[in-house]
């Protein structure tokens, strides 16, 4: 596809002055990272003076249909996730599922559209907002600008609809996805949780009790989801550092992993930047918010054993970017653990691109392609 450029900054997405500006952000909860960076968005849009509020699609669809889709999909990636990798390739544009989903999103956009009314910009971090705002937007049932947040650095054409504004990635590789797909896109630097004070603080003891360092945090996003034991048992076979296996709302998992020899198994946190900057590394499968945070904190972070589907993507996409290898195999872990103690501790995100707030405002002499 031939990309065309054109400026943003002339037509600002949003005004600061005069009043207060009211925003509308739409997040998905089918898992924590939509959230996370919907809470984020609200702190700099409030920060800036803004009157924001926060939905959730999955209450906002009709006939329950947002918990339904929840369920299923958890379950799905839970008892058999080499078939998300196929539902994946089922939803792109060019099979009949995709076809039968946005015309169902679209089909519930009224909800949306009320509980976003008299907003003078609506955000969206989950790919359902984008289809269901971008189609209201087509049709003129919304009038206020529409901006989609990509929390994944793989772009699935979900994500992108033509009728939304302006679409946020991390970095170019993402960004270049979303243009394949006909998005309108710019690069923003990436928004994530505040840091501890200070990359050179001394680190505070993550888990009671007394347990031996170095520490692998293992992270499957806030449901615990992949083969965190089998990433387990590889870093205990390796020894060169203690697996601290985040478990999320997994109990079942935590019981599991609690009953091998040294293991330590957590269950939800919410301190999850400060445990991270306490680790020695992290070893993600799904290339989420917590492998941003990672990245922001300074802690070497490695891909391993990546989920089907969106993890693999993410991890083709991360590598690519340069942000966080992937260990394919049990003996590139076992060389990723050995120099991670070597490793500076300095974030590793890309923050050369403009702030989300000038971006959406106009304030820097950006373009965007599409």
């Amino acid at each position: 596809m031939t990309t065309q450029t054109m400026p943003i900054a002339a037509v600002p997405l949003l005004a600061l002055a005069p009043g207060t500006p009211r925003v509308a952000v739409i997040t998905g909860s089918y898992g924590a990272g939509h959230n996370s960076a919907a809470r984020e968005i609200a702190r700099v849009l409030m920060a800036a003076g803004c009157d924001v509020e926060i939905h959730d699609v999955v209450t906002l669809l009709p006939f329950r249909l947002g918990p339904l889709l929840r369920r299923v999909y958890y379950a799905q990636l839970r008892r058999r996730p080499g078939s998300w990798e196929t539902t994946l390739r089922l939803l792109e544009p060019d099979h009949a599922a995709y076809r039968v989903v946005t015309r169902l999103l679209a089909a519930t956009a009224a909800r949306i559209v009320e509980a976003t009314r008299g907003c003078d910009l609506v955000l969206t971090t989950h790919p359902f907002g984008a289809q269901v705002l971008g189609h209201a937007r087509v049709t003129g049932m919304l009038a206020a600008p529409v901006v989609t947040y990509l929390t994944d650095t793989s772009v699935h054409p979900l994500w992108i609809h033509a009728g939304v504004d302006l679409n946020l990635a991390i970095h170019e590789v993402a960004a270049a996805e979303a243009r394949r797909w006909g998005g309108r896109t710019a690069v923003v630097r990436p928004l994530i949780p505040e840091r501890p004070a200070g990359l050179g603080a001394p680190r505070q003891e993550p888990m009671p009790g007394d347990i031996a360092g170095p520490w692998a945090l293992v992270t499957g996003g806030s449901l615990g989801m992949g083969r965190l034991e089998a990433t387990a048992r590889d870093l205990l076979a390796d020894g060169r550092m203690t697996p601290v296996v985040l478990c999320g709302t997994d109990t079942r998992l935590r019981r599991r992993l609690s009953r091998i020899p040294g293991v330590v198994a957590l269950g939800w946190r919410d301190d999850i930047p400060a445990l991270t900057s306490a680790c020695d590394c992290v070893v993600q499968n799904a290339g989420g918010f917590t492998s941003l945070e990672a990245l922001a904190s300074g802690t070497p972070v490695v891909t391993y054993r990546p989920l089907p589907g969106h993890g693999v993507a993410n991890s083709v996409n991360l590598e690519a970017a340069g942000l966080i290898p992937w260990a394919r195999t049990s003996t590139d872990l076992a060389r990723f653990l050995a120099g991670a103690g070597l490793a500076p501790r300095r974030s590793h995100l890309p923050m050369g691109a403009p702030e989300l707030l000038d971006l959406i405002t106009g304030h820097v002499p950006t373009e965007v392609a599409a």
